[in-house]
């Protein structure tokens, strides 16, 4: 109880232990959910600042530009933040497929009765 609910206009996002916050990016015109992927400050920085989706790379320890190397870049309309500011959401108007697999979307697949199914 007593918990202070942030209503300030200070952006003070919350990293994680590794320096990391989620980042959810979704269609900006039909809302279809992309992608989700992490950032760190610098990648933030670099959303904000030239509106392409920026992310930090867990596995490479990098900032990479989503569509770097496939010219599938994520041009973001608008960047919101949750109410504790610890989720990252990027609305965005992608320059194709989403998902490194060719897929618009990262998440193709639906679970079924403990099965993956594909929507492609």
């Amino acid at each position: 109880m007593g918990t202070a609910i942030d209503t300030s206009s200070e952006l003070t996002p919350r990293w994680d232990a590794n320096g990391l916050i989620t980042a959810v990016c979704t269609h900006a015109e039909t809302g279809d959910l992309l992608m989700v992927a992490h950032m760190n400050a610098a990648a933030l920085a670099a959303t904000l600042a030239n509106r392409r989706a920026t992310f930090w790379s867990r596995s490479r320890e990098a900032l990479w530009v989503k569509g770097e190397t496939s010219a599938h870049f994520l041009d973001v309309q608008e960047v919101r933040i949750d109410c504790d500011q610890d989720c990252i959401w990027l609305k965005c108007l992608p320059h194709g497929p989403a998902c490194h697999t060719g897929a618009q979307s990262c998440f193709y697949r639906r679970i079924e009765d403990g099965v993956l199914v594909s929507d492609r």
